[in-house]
Order: C-alpha cells, then structure tokens, then sequence
C-alpha cells in the first residue's frame, strides 16, 4: 500500500491544540457576553455548556468531513494505480516461454 503524503497537521484546519485553546478562548467571550446580557450566573453556565457541546460536534463532524476526503483520495490513487498496472499487463506481449521443460536445449 503507497504511504500517504506528508503534510503538516498544523496548517490543518482540525489541529487540536490550536482548536482547543480558540475553543476557550470563544466560549470565555461567549460567557462574559452572556453575563453580562442575562446577568445571571446559572443561565450564563448553561448557555455556555450548550455552546461547548455544540462547538465540540462541529468539530468530531469537520474530523470525520477531513478523514472521509483523505480516504477518498486514497482510494481514487489506488484505483488508478491498478488502472495503470492493468494497462501495462494488458500492453506486455504475450511470448511462450519454454525453458523450464525438460530437454530445451538440445545440443
């Protein structure tokens, strides 16, 4: 099986630090704003975990987006792999060979 290029997980869209850390980061702003707009502190904590699960399945569904386009390049270059090696079988002449009988060289 052809190993898949390399690429750099941190110029990816799901690198987990880097969408961890802009994960607080939002849902520390959407806290103070919510405070700040409902005034109450029970409120604000349930907004601010509704928003945190919400973000968190946008982010397992952009993971699973990102490993479903992966696998499906994979696949297209592995068919035309076999495409291409089918071609060349299909393209090699066909010559009978017969050195393995006995008797092929007669002298």
């Amino acid at each position: 099986m052809k190993r898949a290029p390399e690429t750099k997980w941190r110029d990816s869209t799901a690198y987990a630090p880097r969408f961890f850390l802009s994960m607080v980061v939002a849902l520390v702003a959407f806290a103070i704003v919510t405070y700040f707009a409902t005034g109450s502190i029970t409120t604000t904590a349930i907004q601010t975990l509704i928003c945190a699960v919400l973000i968190q399945v946008g982010y397992f569904l952009m993971t699973l987006f990102l490993v479903w386009r992966t696998a499906k390049q994979r696949k297209a270059e592995t068919d035309k792999g076999l495409r291409g090696k089918q071609d060349l079988d299909a393209a090699k002449t066909k010559v009978p060979v017969s050195i393995n009988e006995p008797g092929h060289s007669k002298f």
